[in-house]
């Protein structure tokens, strides 16, 4: 398997990111023998469901697919997260709590964190959106995930 995609944002669309298979690391997938453990994605927001100081769950249609995504709310109280300063826990969950403030349906939203498995489906565990303002920006992505794909991430590399 080839590692050098591994901690990269890999710019996806939902058919592709949803179409990912597991490896048996549960924090990597495999896309044409490379293996993935980040993604950025960018759609509409279609739904929301917030769970004050636990999560905020929330689809993203880019028109290929829906993507699950999870926001962690409960930094404060996450027993995850104990060795870390507790300034650098509570900035975290500023940050997070600026994030879920700006999720809201209707809204194009520029998606990144770590691909994740829940219950067996696919997942994006956020890391930080970005609302776009600019309607082009999925066309682009869309773009850039074609070029990406014939490019980089589908190219089989012979190793001899």
């Amino acid at each position: 398997m080839d590692h050098t995609l591994q901690n990269t944002h890999v710019k996806l669309l939902a058919f592709d990111l949803l179409s990912l298979a597991p490896t048996p690391d549960p924090a990597t997938f495999s896309r044409s023998g490379k293996l993935l453990s980040r993604a950025e994605i960018v759609g509409t927001i279609t739904s929301r469901d917030h769970k004050p100081s636990k999560f905020i769950k929330f689809t993203v249609d880019d028109g290929t697919g829906c993507v699950p995504c999870v926001l962690w709310l409960n930094h404060l109280t996450s027993p995850y997260l104990p060795r870390r300063d507790p300034s650098t826990v509570r900035l975290i969950a500023g940050v997070a709590t600026d994030f879920a403030a700006k999720i809201k349906i209707g809204l194009v939203a520029r998606v990144r964190g770590r691909i994740a498995s829940y219950r067996g489906d696919v997942q994006i565990t956020v890391s930080d959106v970005v609302i776009e303002k600019d309607p082009n920006m999925e066309v682009l992505h869309w773009l850039d995930c074609l070029r990406l794909a014939s490019k980089r991430y589908d190219v089989v590399v012979n190793k001899s």
